[in-house]
């Protein structure tokens, strides 16, 4: 009798336990994001520009909630895959139940070109991607619910997206960003390469329109008190061993003069993804913050 009711108990505690391990996997299945590839056709720069778009775990199990976004931007010559494959950023972003957008920007330095007509990659995020993006998924469509950032080139668009058009979002930051390259000349710019001719091709040759039109420093300088009180959250990081931590050092030095409020931070590191991998972290926990500042009702979903 006793030997059976202890095989009948042995066979309770291992069902128990592959029942308590079941929903254990489900559990942990249920906490991880999902990721989509997004293959849209732009008209403005006639060219399809995929862009990959992180989930929260909890996106496809509410119907009704709405979600802030981070548009990651990439670096010149990366595209719109480096931030999820060299960078554990799904996985971070897990938890602050955000959606992250990862757009394919060339390396278009996010401006409309000076000499190319169909390079539009400033126009491309604000007029196309960034109505697809709220289009296709549940988001919160104010300048609240929304936020920029990027490494490089990447850092460099966001806080000018920032800058220039506040009203669309609550945050920009910039990693490394390479914050002159709106004032860079071929005396700046002596090796060949995809930095030089980027350049050049996008801004045009130096004081032209097109690159004061997108100096950041110059926007800085030239804004008022009553613009400054509208602009969104900024946030800057730099590596100490990277090559661009003089002009992120001057620019923080021009956000202070001008008394725009901002984050700044230097750290041991490189213009790397060693680098960027260790904060991003930082980034998406300051973005969830910022991106939650007003309270917002969930609409109509779709």
């Amino acid at each position: 009798m006793i030997n059976r009711r202890s095989k009948v108990e042995i066979h309770i505690a291992r069902l128990a336990g592959l029942i308590v391990l079941f929903l254990f996997a489900l559990t942990v299945q249920a906490q991880k994001p999902s990721v989509e590839t997004v293959q849209f056709q732009s008209k403005l720069v006639n060219a399809t520009l995929p862009y990959n778009v992180v989930l929260p775990p909890d996106y496809r199990t509410s119907s009704t909630k709405r979600y802030p976004v981070l548009y990651l931007l990439h670096g010149l010559t990366g595209h719109y895959s480096d931030w999820l494959t060299r960078t554990n950023v799904a996985e971070y972003a897990a938890q602050y139940r955000m959606i992250v957008v990862m757009p394919e920007g060339k390396d278009g330095w996010y401006t409309d070109s000076a000499t190319v007509p169909n390079d539009k990659y400033e126009s491309y995020i604000l007029k196309e991607l960034l109505p697809d993006v709220e289009k296709r998924y549940r988001t919160i469509e104010t300048r609240f619910g929304r936020g920029v950032a990027g490494l490089s080139m990447g850092g460099y668009g966001a806080l000018k997206f920032g800058l220039k058009s506040p009203g669309t979002f609550a945050f920009a930051a910039s990693l490394s960003g390479a914050l002159a390259a709106a004032s860079w000349t071929e005396k700046d710019l002596k090796d060949p390469g995809a930095a030089r001719d980027s350049v050049l091709s996008v801004f045009g040759p130096a004081g032209s329109d097109i690159r004061k039109a997108n100096d950041i420093f110059e926007i800085v300088r030239s804004m008022t008190p009553n613009r400054v009180a509208g602009l969104p959250y900024l946030y800057l990081d730099c590596g100490t061993e990277d090559r661009l931590i003089n002009d992120n050092r001057q620019f923080t030095a021009l956000l202070g003069e001008k008394k725009i409020p901002h984050e700044y931070r230097e750290l041991p590191g490189d213009h790397n993804w060693a680098y960027w991998e260790q904060q991003v972290r930082e980034v998406l926990k300051i973005a969830a913050q910022k991106m939650r500042g007003a309270p917002l009702r969930n609409r109509a979903t779709r």
